[in-house]
């Protein structure tokens, strides 16, 4: 199959589309489609230049390769300015098919926040996408898994988590006594277990006192060079020469009780574009923390958390 067949085949007449003879020809293509742009961002004008079709079926896909669900949101806007001049054209097609596509309950709150007075979304639209996003991050991770479990065969599936480059974060922030926030990341054992021999996984950013932070996780040597083990490190985004004093901790939840329990903490002078944290974050070697009897695996995820306090 090529591209052009692909979309030839999206875009037959619904009536014949309807008919079930031609059903597994236009999943073959949506599946076509997803595959040969699941890297979006290599194929970002290619993309652009997909009809509204061809656009949906490369969305549709849970394996796309993209940094967050923000760029997703961007990446939506973008191709819909650049097809629909006419605002309420423009508008139709994102409350009613592309915006389908946005899995707006993985986008950042800030970024939420834009969705509300974005001119190209109906404001009831907006209202009713961003209130569902804010319900579905306020819910326990139990109820969001159900959901998502829920949606695992339906055409639009909203709540069903990507494979993001940047992983996804919880945050909680507090203006006193101090400036801090309180930040969650999890990763599967299959994200921990692709980080070997020399790999590293990147969160979402996200601010304190008006500055873009970020959590890293490393397979790495350990200060001897004698074994790989799991190491965790916070970053801060680079941004002129702003420099921040900051008290941090580490912590993760380990069995049997399934607490969260301090790894470690210290206190950094952040510049820009730098990092701090720890090579062996639980003094032990990778072997150990992947094992079946890992204590660090809850139901096969890792739990991770960080507070972050700004020094007076």
């Amino acid at each position: 199959m090529t591209c052009e067949s692909a979309l030839l085949y999206l875009d037959l007449p619904s009536s014949v589309l309807m008919a079930e003879a031609v059903q597994p020809l236009t999943d073959a293509a949506k599946q076509f489609l997803a595959a040969r742009y699941k890297d979006i961002t290599k194929f970002q004008e290619e993309v652009l230049n997909l009809p509204l079709a061809g656009i949906e079926a490369v969305l549709s896909s849970d394996d796309l390769q993209i940094a967050s669900e923000d760029a997703v949101y961007e990446f939506v806007l973008k191709w819909a300015r650049t097809h629909y001049l006419n605002l309420e054209e423009r508008r139709e097609v994102l409350g009613t098919r592309l915006g389908r596509l946005i899995r707006f309950p993985y986008m950042t709150c800030r970024k939420l926040k834009k969705v509300l007075t974005c001119n190209d979304f109906d404001p009831e639209v907006a209202s009713k996408v961003v209130l569902e996003a804010l319900f579905f991050k306020a819910d326990a991770p139990y109820r969001q898994r159900s959901v998502a479990a829920e949606e695992a065969n339906a055409t639009y599936r909203r709540f069903v988590e990507r494979a993001y480059k940047y992983r996804p974060v919880k945050v909680v922030e507090f203006e006193l006594p101090r400036p801090q926030c309180v930040v969650y990341l999890d990763l599967k054992r299959e994200e921990c277990a692709h980080l070997f021999p020399a790999g590293r996984v990147y969160s979402q950013a996200f601010h304190l006192g008006g500055q873009g932070f970020f959590l890293s996780a490393h397979c790495n040597m350990d200060q001897q060079s004698s074994f790989h083990c799991f190491g965790l490190f916070l970053g801060m985004q680079e941004k002129g020469s702003v420099t921040f004093a900051v008290d941090y901790e580490f912590a993760a939840r380990l069995k049997p009780t399934e607490e969260y329990v301090s790894k470690y903490k210290g206190n950094y002078t952040f510049t820009g574009g730098k990092a701090v944290g720890y090579r062996n974050l639980f003094g032990i070697p990778w072997t150990s923390f992947m094992a079946d009897d890992s204590l660090y695996f809850i139901n096969g995820v890792l739990h991770l958390k960080a507070e972050l306090t700004i020094r007076q």
